[in-house]
Protein backbone atom coordinates (compact mmCIF):
# COMPACT_ATOMS: atom_id res chain seq x y z
CA UNK A 1 0.00 0.00 0.00
CA UNK A 2 1.34 3.59 -0.89
CA UNK A 3 2.60 6.01 1.50
CA UNK A 4 -0.10 9.16 1.22
CA UNK A 5 1.71 12.80 2.65
CA UNK A 6 -1.24 14.54 1.58
CA UNK A 7 -1.58 17.02 4.23
CA UNK A 8 1.08 20.44 4.33
CA UNK A 9 2.40 21.41 7.55
CA UNK A 10 1.48 25.07 7.95
CA UNK A 11 1.73 27.11 11.16
CA UNK A 12 1.97 24.27 13.49
CA UNK A 13 -1.07 21.83 12.14
CA UNK A 14 -1.01 19.25 9.87
CA UNK A 15 -3.62 20.99 7.30
CA UNK A 16 -5.40 19.03 4.15
CA UNK A 17 -5.62 21.50 1.07
CA UNK A 18 -8.76 22.28 -0.86
CA UNK A 19 -8.66 20.25 -4.02
CA UNK A 20 -4.92 19.86 -5.37
CA UNK A 21 -3.38 17.32 -8.14
CA UNK A 22 -1.91 14.13 -6.61
CA UNK A 23 1.76 13.19 -7.39
CA UNK A 24 2.22 10.17 -7.56
CA UNK A 25 6.26 9.09 -5.95
CA UNK A 26 7.44 5.88 -7.99
CA UNK A 27 9.71 3.78 -6.15
CA UNK A 28 12.91 3.36 -8.55
CA UNK A 29 13.60 0.00 -8.03
CA UNK A 30 10.30 -1.79 -8.33
CA UNK A 31 8.68 0.97 -10.69
CA UNK A 32 5.52 0.89 -8.49
CA UNK A 33 3.87 3.78 -6.46
CA UNK A 34 5.49 4.54 -3.37
CA UNK A 35 3.84 7.43 -2.29
CA UNK A 36 1.21 10.47 -2.73
CA UNK A 37 1.65 13.89 -2.06
CA UNK A 38 -0.78 17.22 -3.03
CA UNK A 39 0.86 19.42 -5.27
CA UNK A 40 0.60 22.24 -3.56
CA UNK A 41 -0.06 26.27 -5.35
CA UNK A 42 1.03 30.11 -4.78
CA UNK A 43 -2.27 30.27 -2.15
CA UNK A 44 -0.33 27.62 0.06
CA UNK A 45 3.27 29.46 -0.48
CA UNK A 46 0.93 32.60 0.96
CA UNK A 47 -0.36 30.52 3.97
CA UNK A 48 2.92 29.36 4.75
CA UNK A 49 5.01 32.42 4.26
CA UNK A 50 2.15 33.57 6.15
CA UNK A 51 2.98 31.78 9.55
CA UNK A 52 6.41 32.33 8.96
CA UNK A 53 6.47 36.31 9.04
CA UNK A 54 3.97 36.11 12.14
CA UNK A 55 6.51 33.81 13.70
CA UNK A 56 9.42 35.78 13.46
CA UNK A 57 9.64 38.28 15.92
CA UNK A 58 9.26 36.09 19.36
CA UNK A 59 11.82 33.49 17.45
CA UNK A 60 14.68 35.84 16.33
CA UNK A 61 14.21 36.90 19.99
CA UNK A 62 14.43 33.38 21.56
CA UNK A 63 17.38 32.42 23.73
CA UNK A 64 20.23 30.33 22.67
CA UNK A 65 19.67 27.72 25.23
CA UNK A 66 15.83 27.47 23.79
CA UNK A 67 17.12 27.22 20.93
CA UNK A 68 19.76 24.16 21.83
CA UNK A 69 16.94 22.56 23.65
CA UNK A 70 15.05 22.26 20.15
CA UNK A 71 17.67 21.32 18.29
CA UNK A 72 18.67 18.38 20.98
CA UNK A 73 15.19 16.94 20.71
CA UNK A 74 15.29 17.05 16.69
CA UNK A 75 18.48 15.52 16.94
CA UNK A 76 17.25 12.55 19.30
CA UNK A 77 13.94 12.08 17.35
CA UNK A 78 15.65 12.05 13.89
CA UNK A 79 17.67 8.93 16.08
CA UNK A 80 14.86 7.36 17.14
CA UNK A 81 13.31 7.21 13.41
CA UNK A 82 16.67 6.26 11.54
CA UNK A 83 15.00 2.63 10.30
CA UNK A 84 12.01 4.61 9.05
CA UNK A 85 13.75 7.48 7.82
CA UNK A 86 16.35 4.77 6.12
CA UNK A 87 13.10 3.42 4.63
CA UNK A 88 11.59 6.01 3.10
CA UNK A 89 14.54 7.75 1.34
CA UNK A 90 15.47 3.66 -0.42
CA UNK A 91 11.97 3.67 -1.65
CA UNK A 92 11.66 7.08 -2.99
CA UNK A 93 15.02 7.70 -4.24
CA UNK A 94 16.75 4.24 -4.59
CA UNK A 95 19.64 4.11 -2.25
CA UNK A 96 20.92 1.18 -0.80
CA UNK A 97 19.15 0.75 2.34
CA UNK A 98 22.76 0.51 4.20
CA UNK A 99 23.58 3.17 2.61
CA UNK A 100 20.69 5.30 3.08
CA UNK A 101 20.50 4.69 6.98
CA UNK A 102 24.57 5.62 7.65
CA UNK A 103 25.25 7.88 5.17
CA UNK A 104 21.68 9.86 4.15
CA UNK A 105 20.03 9.28 7.62
CA UNK A 106 23.58 10.15 9.03
CA UNK A 107 24.21 13.40 7.39
CA UNK A 108 21.15 14.64 9.24
CA UNK A 109 21.80 13.80 12.27
CA UNK A 110 25.11 15.54 11.53
CA UNK A 111 24.00 18.74 10.14
CA UNK A 112 21.92 19.46 13.35
CA UNK A 113 24.86 18.46 15.41
CA UNK A 114 26.25 21.15 13.92
CA UNK A 115 24.32 23.59 13.70
CA UNK A 116 23.84 23.02 17.64
CA UNK A 117 27.51 23.34 18.38
CA UNK A 118 27.69 26.17 16.48
CA UNK A 119 25.17 28.00 17.68
CA UNK A 120 26.36 27.31 21.39
CA UNK A 121 29.36 28.91 21.19
CA UNK A 122 28.48 31.69 18.45
CA UNK A 123 29.01 35.37 19.13
CA UNK A 124 26.26 37.35 17.91
CA UNK A 125 27.63 40.75 19.14
CA UNK A 126 31.44 42.02 19.17
CA UNK A 127 32.41 45.58 20.27
CA UNK A 128 34.52 47.45 17.37
CA UNK A 129 35.87 51.16 19.34
CA UNK A 130 32.50 52.59 20.22
CA UNK A 131 30.74 50.60 17.51
CA UNK A 132 28.66 47.53 18.71
CA UNK A 133 28.21 44.60 15.45
CA UNK A 134 25.51 42.71 15.93
CA UNK A 135 24.50 39.43 13.89
CA UNK A 136 21.17 39.02 13.57
CA UNK A 137 18.27 36.89 11.80
CA UNK A 138 18.12 37.27 7.98
CA UNK A 139 14.40 36.78 8.11
CA UNK A 140 11.70 34.43 6.22
CA UNK A 141 13.99 31.49 4.39
CA UNK A 142 12.64 29.53 1.20
CA UNK A 143 14.32 26.33 0.90
CA UNK A 144 14.07 24.77 -2.16
CA UNK A 145 15.55 21.25 -2.33
CA UNK A 146 16.62 17.93 -4.08
CA UNK A 147 15.94 14.48 -4.18
CA UNK A 148 19.42 12.91 -4.34
CA UNK A 149 20.65 13.56 -0.71
CA UNK A 150 17.15 14.47 0.28
CA UNK A 151 17.59 14.66 4.63
CA UNK A 152 21.04 16.09 3.83
CA UNK A 153 20.19 18.66 1.55
CA UNK A 154 17.22 20.01 3.86
CA UNK A 155 18.76 19.29 7.36
CA UNK A 156 21.79 21.54 6.40
CA UNK A 157 19.10 24.34 5.64
CA UNK A 158 16.71 23.81 8.04
CA UNK A 159 19.32 22.99 11.06
CA UNK A 160 21.03 26.93 11.29
CA UNK A 161 17.83 28.57 10.14
CA UNK A 162 16.34 27.54 13.16
CA UNK A 163 19.94 28.14 15.25
CA UNK A 164 19.98 31.64 13.43
CA UNK A 165 16.38 32.30 14.67
CA UNK A 166 15.00 32.25 11.43
CA UNK A 167 11.40 30.85 10.37
CA UNK A 168 11.02 29.02 7.28
CA UNK A 169 9.10 27.58 4.29
CA UNK A 170 10.23 24.14 2.79
CA UNK A 171 9.24 22.96 -0.71
CA UNK A 172 11.26 19.26 -0.93
CA UNK A 173 11.71 17.62 -3.97
CA UNK A 174 8.32 16.14 -5.52
CA UNK A 175 10.52 13.12 -6.45
CA UNK A 176 11.33 12.11 -2.32
CA UNK A 177 9.00 13.73 -0.06
CA UNK A 178 8.58 11.52 2.62
CA UNK A 179 11.48 11.48 4.52
CA UNK A 180 10.92 15.45 4.07
CA UNK A 181 7.30 14.36 5.73
CA UNK A 182 8.47 12.57 8.46
CA UNK A 183 11.40 15.37 9.64
CA UNK A 184 8.66 17.49 9.83
CA UNK A 185 6.74 15.24 12.07
CA UNK A 186 10.12 14.85 13.93
CA UNK A 187 10.45 18.50 14.08
CA UNK A 188 6.36 19.04 15.63
CA UNK A 189 7.34 16.62 18.38
CA UNK A 190 10.18 18.46 19.32
CA UNK A 191 8.33 21.11 20.31
CA UNK A 192 9.20 24.12 18.14
CA UNK A 193 6.73 27.00 18.11
CA UNK A 194 3.81 27.25 15.45
CA UNK A 195 4.60 28.96 12.20
CA UNK A 196 8.72 28.72 12.53
CA UNK A 197 8.57 25.23 9.96
CA UNK A 198 6.31 25.07 7.22
CA UNK A 199 6.07 22.36 4.50
CA UNK A 200 4.43 22.65 1.42
CA UNK A 201 5.31 19.81 -1.18
CA UNK A 202 4.98 20.86 -5.02
CA UNK A 203 6.88 21.24 -8.28
CA UNK A 204 9.31 23.59 -8.92
CA UNK A 205 7.23 25.18 -11.54
CA UNK A 206 4.70 26.21 -9.67
CA UNK A 207 5.46 26.04 -5.64
CA UNK A 208 9.39 26.36 -6.23
CA UNK A 209 8.91 29.72 -8.38
CA UNK A 210 6.22 31.43 -5.83
CA UNK A 211 9.40 30.65 -3.18
CA UNK A 212 11.44 32.38 -4.81
CA UNK A 213 9.47 35.50 -5.88
CA UNK A 214 7.39 35.69 -3.16
CA UNK A 215 8.15 39.63 -1.37
CA UNK A 216 8.02 38.21 2.35
CA UNK A 217 10.79 35.67 2.09
CA UNK A 218 13.94 37.54 2.64
CA UNK A 219 16.71 34.26 1.84
CA UNK A 220 15.81 31.99 -0.87
CA UNK A 221 18.43 28.45 -0.42
CA UNK A 222 18.14 26.62 -3.32
CA UNK A 223 20.15 23.18 -4.50
CA UNK A 224 19.09 21.81 -7.74
CA UNK A 225 20.71 21.76 -11.39
CA UNK A 226 22.53 25.17 -12.92
CA UNK A 227 19.82 25.42 -15.46
CA UNK A 228 17.07 25.46 -12.11
CA UNK A 229 19.38 27.74 -9.88
CA UNK A 230 19.00 31.37 -12.93
CA UNK A 231 15.25 30.29 -12.93
CA UNK A 232 15.58 30.88 -8.86
CA UNK A 233 17.66 33.64 -9.12
CA UNK A 234 15.70 35.67 -12.03
CA UNK A 235 12.36 34.79 -9.83
CA UNK A 236 13.99 36.59 -6.90
CA UNK A 237 15.55 39.56 -8.60
CA UNK A 238 12.20 41.83 -8.41
CA UNK A 239 12.20 41.47 -4.34
CA UNK A 240 16.12 41.61 -4.21
CA UNK A 241 16.39 39.27 -1.57
CA UNK A 242 19.52 36.98 -0.65
CA UNK A 243 20.01 34.00 -2.84
CA UNK A 244 22.28 31.09 -1.87
CA UNK A 245 22.84 28.02 -4.46
CA UNK A 246 24.31 25.47 -4.30
CA UNK A 247 24.50 24.03 -8.23
CA UNK A 248 26.10 21.39 -10.02
CA UNK A 249 29.58 19.52 -10.52
CA UNK A 250 31.98 18.20 -12.56
CA UNK A 251 34.57 17.18 -9.99
CA UNK A 252 38.00 16.53 -10.76
CA UNK A 253 40.31 13.80 -9.21
CA UNK A 254 44.17 14.43 -10.00
CA UNK A 255 46.32 11.26 -9.49
CA UNK A 256 49.43 12.58 -9.01
CA UNK A 257 52.39 10.20 -9.72
CA UNK A 258 53.73 10.07 -6.13
CA UNK A 259 50.34 8.52 -5.17
CA UNK A 260 49.97 5.46 -3.97
CA UNK A 261 48.05 4.23 -7.05
CA UNK A 262 46.10 1.31 -6.22
CA UNK A 263 44.35 2.80 -3.47
CA UNK A 264 44.08 6.17 -5.25
CA UNK A 265 42.42 4.71 -8.65
CA UNK A 266 39.94 2.29 -6.82
CA UNK A 267 38.88 4.69 -4.10
CA UNK A 268 38.17 7.15 -6.92
CA UNK A 269 36.49 4.77 -8.78
CA UNK A 270 33.99 3.87 -5.89
CA UNK A 271 33.82 7.47 -5.06
CA UNK A 272 32.35 8.23 -8.09
CA UNK A 273 29.85 5.31 -7.83
CA UNK A 274 28.78 6.35 -4.36
CA UNK A 275 25.10 7.16 -4.14
CA UNK A 276 24.65 5.63 -7.85
CA UNK A 277 26.86 8.85 -8.91
CA UNK A 278 23.81 11.14 -8.16
CA UNK A 279 25.88 13.28 -5.97
CA UNK A 280 26.67 17.15 -6.96
CA UNK A 281 30.51 16.58 -5.93
CA UNK A 282 31.29 13.23 -6.91
CA UNK A 283 34.76 12.96 -8.80
CA UNK A 284 33.57 12.31 -12.03
CA UNK A 285 37.11 13.16 -13.82
CA UNK A 286 40.10 11.08 -13.09
CA UNK A 287 43.07 12.71 -14.19
CA UNK A 288 46.32 10.10 -14.46
CA UNK A 289 49.46 10.54 -15.67
CA UNK A 290 49.89 9.67 -19.44
CA UNK A 291 53.10 7.23 -18.79
CA UNK A 292 50.94 5.65 -16.08
CA UNK A 293 47.63 5.34 -17.62
CA UNK A 294 47.77 1.90 -18.76
CA UNK A 295 48.23 0.91 -14.85
CA UNK A 296 45.31 3.42 -13.53
CA UNK A 297 43.10 1.33 -16.24
CA UNK A 298 44.04 -1.90 -15.09
CA UNK A 299 43.14 -0.67 -11.50
CA UNK A 300 40.06 1.13 -12.35
CA UNK A 301 38.67 -1.76 -14.58
CA UNK A 302 38.88 -4.26 -11.87
CA UNK A 303 37.50 -1.70 -9.31
CA UNK A 304 34.71 -1.15 -11.51
CA UNK A 305 33.80 -4.99 -11.99
CA UNK A 306 32.90 -4.94 -8.79
CA UNK A 307 30.60 -2.66 -8.79
CA UNK A 308 27.15 -4.40 -9.25
CA UNK A 309 23.81 -2.70 -8.63
CA UNK A 310 21.02 -4.36 -7.08
CA UNK A 311 18.25 -4.49 -4.94
CA UNK A 312 18.62 -1.50 -2.84
CA UNK A 313 16.36 -3.18 0.02
CA UNK A 314 18.97 -5.80 0.37
CA UNK A 315 21.35 -5.05 3.00
CA UNK A 316 24.86 -6.08 1.30
CA UNK A 317 23.89 -3.93 -2.06
CA UNK A 318 26.07 -1.13 -2.62
CA UNK A 319 24.58 0.39 -5.54
CA UNK A 320 20.94 0.92 -6.52
CA UNK A 321 18.75 2.38 -8.96
CA UNK A 322 19.09 6.18 -10.65
CA UNK A 323 15.91 7.98 -9.12
CA UNK A 324 13.52 7.79 -12.19
CA UNK A 325 12.89 6.97 -15.93
CA UNK A 326 13.99 10.49 -17.11
CA UNK A 327 17.35 9.99 -15.41
CA UNK A 328 17.95 6.99 -16.31
CA UNK A 329 17.34 7.65 -20.40
CA UNK A 330 19.54 10.77 -19.65
CA UNK A 331 22.10 9.31 -18.63
CA UNK A 332 21.70 6.29 -21.50
CA UNK A 333 21.74 9.25 -23.66
CA UNK A 334 25.32 11.05 -22.81
CA UNK A 335 26.56 7.38 -21.89
CA UNK A 336 25.94 6.82 -25.89
CA UNK A 337 27.32 10.42 -26.68
CA UNK A 338 30.64 9.14 -25.04
CA UNK A 339 31.08 6.03 -27.58
CA UNK A 340 29.53 8.33 -30.88
CA UNK A 341 32.68 10.90 -29.72
CA UNK A 342 35.00 8.52 -29.43
CA UNK A 343 35.09 7.38 -26.03
CA UNK A 344 35.78 3.96 -24.98
CA UNK A 345 33.96 2.26 -22.22
CA UNK A 346 36.39 -0.82 -20.36
CA UNK A 347 33.23 -1.55 -17.88
CA UNK A 348 29.66 -0.94 -18.25
CA UNK A 349 27.94 0.96 -21.39
CA UNK A 350 24.60 1.28 -22.72
CA UNK A 351 21.58 -0.79 -21.19
CA UNK A 352 20.30 -2.09 -17.98
CA UNK A 353 22.52 -4.74 -15.87
CA UNK A 354 21.76 -8.33 -16.50
CA UNK A 355 18.81 -9.58 -14.49
CA UNK A 356 17.40 -6.31 -13.35
CA UNK A 357 15.40 -5.61 -16.12
CA UNK A 358 12.49 -3.94 -13.53
CA UNK A 359 13.46 -0.71 -12.16
CA UNK A 360 16.06 2.28 -13.33
CA UNK A 361 19.01 0.55 -12.75
CA UNK A 362 22.43 1.81 -14.83
CA UNK A 363 25.40 -0.24 -16.01
CA UNK A 364 28.39 1.50 -13.96
CA UNK A 365 30.42 2.66 -17.01
CA UNK A 366 33.98 3.71 -17.12
CA UNK A 367 34.94 5.79 -20.02
CA UNK A 368 38.77 5.69 -21.27
CA UNK A 369 40.36 7.59 -24.53
CA UNK A 370 38.83 10.71 -23.91
CA UNK A 371 39.89 14.54 -24.33
CA UNK A 372 38.28 17.02 -21.68
CA UNK A 373 36.05 18.77 -24.44
CA UNK A 374 34.16 15.46 -24.94
CA UNK A 375 30.47 15.97 -23.62
CA UNK A 376 30.98 12.97 -20.92
CA UNK A 377 33.63 15.30 -19.17
CA UNK A 378 31.94 18.31 -20.21
CA UNK A 379 28.10 17.84 -18.71
CA UNK A 380 27.28 16.75 -15.70
CA UNK A 381 25.60 13.42 -15.75
CA UNK A 382 24.49 12.72 -12.33
CA UNK A 383 25.06 8.99 -12.87
CA UNK A 384 27.78 6.28 -12.65
CA UNK A 385 29.85 7.48 -15.07
CA UNK A 386 33.92 7.77 -14.72
CA UNK A 387 35.76 9.20 -17.59
CA UNK A 388 39.18 8.94 -17.22
CA UNK A 389 41.69 11.17 -18.76
CA UNK A 390 45.76 11.56 -19.37
CA UNK A 391 47.82 14.13 -18.39
CA UNK A 392 51.44 15.07 -19.51
CA UNK A 393 52.50 17.36 -15.74
CA UNK A 394 51.07 18.78 -12.93
CA UNK A 395 50.28 22.12 -15.18
CA UNK A 396 48.58 20.19 -17.57
CA UNK A 397 46.61 18.44 -14.81
CA UNK A 398 45.85 21.73 -13.16
CA UNK A 399 44.87 23.34 -16.46
CA UNK A 400 42.14 20.40 -16.98
CA UNK A 401 41.20 20.18 -13.98
CA UNK A 402 39.72 24.03 -14.15
CA UNK A 403 38.86 23.81 -17.23
CA UNK A 404 34.85 23.63 -16.69
CA UNK A 405 32.31 25.94 -16.29
CA UNK A 406 31.57 23.95 -12.72
CA UNK A 407 33.78 24.56 -9.48
CA UNK A 408 32.27 22.42 -6.80
CA UNK A 409 34.74 20.37 -5.23
CA UNK A 410 38.25 19.01 -6.70
CA UNK A 411 40.15 15.83 -5.31
CA UNK A 412 44.38 14.89 -4.79
CA UNK A 413 45.82 11.96 -4.48
CA UNK A 414 49.49 12.14 -3.83
CA UNK A 415 52.64 13.30 -1.54
CA UNK A 416 50.77 14.93 0.92
CA UNK A 417 52.95 18.53 0.53
CA UNK A 418 52.76 17.52 -3.46
CA UNK A 419 49.13 17.14 -3.45
CA UNK A 420 48.67 19.99 -1.11
CA UNK A 421 50.57 22.54 -3.43
CA UNK A 422 48.00 21.25 -6.40
CA UNK A 423 44.93 21.10 -4.25
CA UNK A 424 45.70 25.04 -3.30
CA UNK A 425 45.88 25.86 -7.19
CA UNK A 426 42.10 24.20 -8.22
CA UNK A 427 39.42 26.70 -8.62
CA UNK A 428 37.06 24.93 -6.88
CA UNK A 429 35.10 25.85 -3.24
CA UNK A 430 36.32 22.74 -1.87
CA UNK A 431 39.66 20.01 -1.95
CA UNK A 432 39.47 16.47 -1.07
CA UNK A 433 43.13 15.20 0.17
CA UNK A 434 44.07 11.37 -0.49
CA UNK A 435 40.22 10.27 0.35
CA UNK A 436 39.46 12.60 2.87
CA UNK A 437 35.75 13.01 3.67
CA UNK A 438 33.38 16.05 3.89
CA UNK A 439 33.40 17.28 7.03
CA UNK A 440 30.53 18.93 8.59
CA UNK A 441 32.14 22.12 10.07
CA UNK A 442 33.38 23.21 6.58
CA UNK A 443 32.33 24.98 4.10
CA UNK A 444 30.22 23.39 1.24
CA UNK A 445 29.91 25.10 -1.83
CA UNK A 446 31.65 26.10 -5.01
CA UNK A 447 33.08 28.82 -7.55
CA UNK A 448 31.72 29.63 -11.02
CA UNK A 449 28.49 27.64 -12.25
CA UNK A 450 28.66 25.93 -9.04
CA UNK A 451 26.61 28.46 -7.09
CA UNK A 452 26.80 30.92 -4.50
CA UNK A 453 27.31 31.25 -1.05
CA UNK A 454 28.36 28.09 1.28
CA UNK A 455 26.29 25.68 3.36
CA UNK A 456 27.74 23.64 6.24
CA UNK A 457 29.94 25.31 9.22
CA UNK A 458 30.33 28.75 9.88
CA UNK A 459 29.86 30.38 6.94
CA UNK A 460 26.71 28.24 6.68
CA UNK A 461 25.05 29.36 9.41
CA UNK A 462 26.16 33.12 8.81
CA UNK A 463 24.31 33.00 5.47
CA UNK A 464 21.54 33.35 7.90
CA UNK A 465 22.59 36.49 9.56
CA UNK A 466 22.50 40.00 8.87
CA UNK A 467 25.03 42.54 10.21
CA UNK A 468 24.09 45.45 11.87
CA UNK A 469 26.30 48.43 13.09
CA UNK A 470 24.97 50.08 15.84
CA UNK A 471 27.32 53.63 15.91
CA UNK A 472 28.13 55.33 19.72
CA UNK A 473 26.98 52.24 21.42
CA UNK A 474 30.33 52.16 23.64
CA UNK A 475 30.04 55.64 24.22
Amino acid sequence: MAVDCLKFYINGKWLTPGPRPVHHVINPATEKVYANISMGNTSDVDAAVAAARAAFPLWSQSGVEERIAILDRIIAGIKARTEELAIAISSEMGAPIAFARAAQVGTGIGHFTAAREILRHYEFEKPRGNTRIVKEPIGVCGFITPWNWPLNQISCKVAPAIAAGCTMVLKPSEMSPVSACILAEIIAEAGLPAGIFNLINGDGATVGAAIAAHPDIDLVSFTGSTRAGREVARAAANSVKKVTQELGGKSANIILDDADFTRAVSGGVNACFGNCGQSCNAPTRMLVPRERLAEAIEIAKAAGAKAIPDDPSQETTRIGPVVSRAQYERIQQLIRKGLEEGAQAIVGGPGKPEGLETGFFVRPTIFVNATNQMTIAREEIFGPVLTILAYEDDEDAIRQANDSDYGLSGYVSGEPEHARRVARRLRTGMVHINGASTDFAAPFGGYKQSGNGREWGIEGFEEFLETKAIMGYGV
